[in-house]
């Protein structure tokens, strides 16, 4: 392998653009369209735990069937400038979805809040599918094949302190905008749809393809490459990594659906941007050094901090409600996700077999979303059940978050470390490269 690949400042620009645009997209559908359902629809907790968990089925067919595609033709260039035009028009789509516009399209309809909340969700999967052709299934495996081990770390900790990085942006974008008003969303899909739509134009001149072969395989082959038992047999050291990553990002959805909705209900944070920005710049900074210390120190040690870090933030933000010990919570919270993030992507890529990236793209995905995106809402769902309800100015009631899905998000990481400490202890991780 080439060990000079991956070192370019044309392959840092591309890399840093399109995982930042593409995480601004993500964190307006993981973490702002449960706002946007809750306060344009009045959706419950069971609404958006259906809409997270039929998008992670969307994201995980997606990127199964594309991540297989474009091995067999050789090519990510085209899924993931095209992806990315394709997801930024999707975007402009929920421009159309407010109250006024479905009760003068569907004059019949029973509900127009219903009826918006069952055509976001079937939206939410619609543009699940572009950005996931885009970014989950063809952008990892180009970062996959556009880096080696001597500086997978580091191109993952830029990769995984994007979402944080999106956060802030988003956040900072989102303060101009009162988030109760429908005309507000309006301008905010057409801001992002039309960013995403830009930087896939911009890719096509700045993106450099891989030079990979095509798959000799037949698609269907290749389609299912990742899920044989003869393939788990022969990776098995990946596979226990992607069992670990379930439990990690089970954890993360169990809460991340109900964050905002947390700070700003729960709290009463009016200005819980104002908090949240410094610890996303603190963590971002720390995610981008700490895959560095991956480079040189490897997953044993890096992973343990990682999760000690986050268990510290989790047990913060479960007993305290003062502003400045939520913003001491919260970063160690951001700071263990991200640098976990890290740790985890690369490792899963140091252990992918070469010239399969695509191919493994479906089961990655299998663990960072749709397992996770189906197992922790639900969890969720079950904690919130009995939550307080407050009631609104039109007379409908909406649920509060509390800080219990904090104890819940716990629970998976204390059975992760008893599986780290298993594997480990069985086969050492003494370098980088093992």
């Amino acid at each position: 392998m080439n060990k000079s690949k991956g070192h370019s400042p044309r392959f840092y620009l591309t890399l840093t653009l399109l995982s930042l645009i593409g995480q601004i997209a993500w964190v307006v559908e993981n973490m702002y369209l449960n706002v946007f359902l809750y306060k344009m629809f009045r959706a419950s907790a069971a609404d958006i735990s259906r809409m997270v968990a039929a998008s992670a089925v969307a994201a995980t067919l997606t990127t199964v069937l594309i991540g297989a595609l474009s091995d067999r033709i050789g090519k990510r260039k085209l899924f993931i400038c095209g992806g990315y035009i394709l997801w930024g028009i999707s975007i402009l789509g929920f421009t159309l979805l407010r109250l006024d516009i479905i009760s003068a399209l569907f004059p019949a309809a029973v509900s127009a809040a219903s009826l918006g909340v069952s055509l976001v969700i079937a939206l939410d999967c619609i543009m699940t599918f572009f950005g996931s052709s885009a970014n989950d299934a063809a952008f990892n495996a180009w970062l996959t094949d556009s880096t080696d081990r001597t500086n997978r770390g580091t191109a993952e900790g830029i990769n995984a302190m994007m979402p944080l990085v999106a956060i802030l942006a988003v956040f900072g974008g989102f303060m101009a905008f009162d988030l109760d008003a429908p005309q507000s969303w309006t301008y905010i899909f057409a801001i992002i749809g039309g960013i995403v739509t830009a930087v896939g134009v911009l890719g096509c001149f700045l993106l450099r393809e891989p030079p990979i072969r095509p798959s000799q395989q037949g698609y269907l082959r290749t389609v299912v490459h990742g899920f044989l038992p003869s393939t788990v047999k022969k990776n098995g050291r990946l596979y226990l990594t992607l069992i670990g990553f379930i439990l990690f990002n089970t954890s993360i959805q169990i809460f991340m659906p109900y964050l905002i909705l947390y700070y700003e209900v729960s709290l009463g944070m009016s200005n819980y941007v104002f908090v949240m920005a410094p610890a996303i710049l603190l963590a971002s900074v720390a995610t981008a050094l700490w895959g560095k210390v991956y480079d040189k120190r490897g997953f044993s040690l890096t992973v343990w901090v990682s999760l000690g870090v986050l268990a510290a933030g989790y047990l913060l933000l479960f007993f305290v409600r003062a502003t400045p010990l939520v913003f001491v919570g919260s970063l160690l919270m951001m700071c263990g996700y991200l640098c976990g993030m890290a740790v985890f992507g690369a490792r899963i890529r140091d252990l992918t077999p070469g010239g399969a990236a695509g191919m493994f793209q479906g089961v990655r995905i299998f663990s960072q979303v749709l397992v996770p995106g189906v197992l922790g809402p639900w969890i969720g769902k079950l904690v919130l059940a009995n939550a307080e309800t407050i009631l609104n100015s039109d007379g409908t009631e909406s649920f509060v978050p509390d800080a219990n899905i904090f104890a819940a998000a716990l629970v998976p990481i204390v059975l992760l470390c008893c599986l780290l400490a298993f594997t480990l202890r069985s086969r050492r991780d003494k370098t980088p490269t093992t």
